[in-house]
């Protein structure tokens, strides 16, 4: 009959083989799994990045529209205060001119500096769900990474051993060592 070392030493290798094959597999997906990571990060930072960068052109292109605002208001009040001297015109109505010109530079400011403040509170929600989707694309690319199973290997390297005894046997394969 086929000795039964062997028949042991056939399923001790076929064990290595899942084993080295398991751990190799367990590597390639660690691998696989960091450079994943390292690009959602990429990702994740370049999308940020780009929102504030947006912020700040938004809050410079309203500061500028402001001190225009208010560089044509200050001129309007003083070609009203200038006509209404050169017409011979004072009291209140020439201030109540000189109010509504004022009025209407601080609406145009408010309004600006109250669209700003939308901006960013829409911002804001656009950088919680960046970050959301951050978070649920990290934990979609590291799931747990499935270690070798060595009581599978061994009960799967004994039952092709015991197989290769018995079909060695069925089969009248004698022993050479006898």
């Amino acid at each position: 009959m086929c000795p039964p070392i062997i028949a042991a030493g056939l399923g001790i290798a076929q064990m290595g083989a899942q084993i080295s094959g398991q751990r190799q597999m367990a590597k390639a997906q660690a691998r696989v799994q960091a450079n994943a990571s390292k690009a959602e990060r990429q990702r994740y930072l370049q999308e940020v990045s780009s929102m504030r960068v947006q912020q700040g052109q938004e809050q410079v292109a309203a500061a500028q529209r402001v001190n225009a605002s208010a560089r044509k208001a200050r001129e309007a009040r003083a070609t009203a205060r200038v006509s209404a001297g050169e017409a011979g015109v004072a009291g209140l109505s020439v201030d109540a001119l000189i109010n509504d010109l004022t009025k209407q530079e601080a609406e145009y400011s408010f309004a600006t500096q109250q669209q700003l403040q939308m901006n960013d509170v829409g911002r804001s929600m656009q950088l919680e769900n960046a970050g959301l989707g951050f978070t649920n694309n990290m934990l979609r690319i590291n799931k747990p990474i499935e270690q070798p199973n060595y009581l599978g290997a061994a009960l799967s390297g004994a039952q092709t051993g015991m197989s290769t005894y018995s079909w060695a046997k069925d089969a009248g394969i004698k022993n050479p060592f006898k």
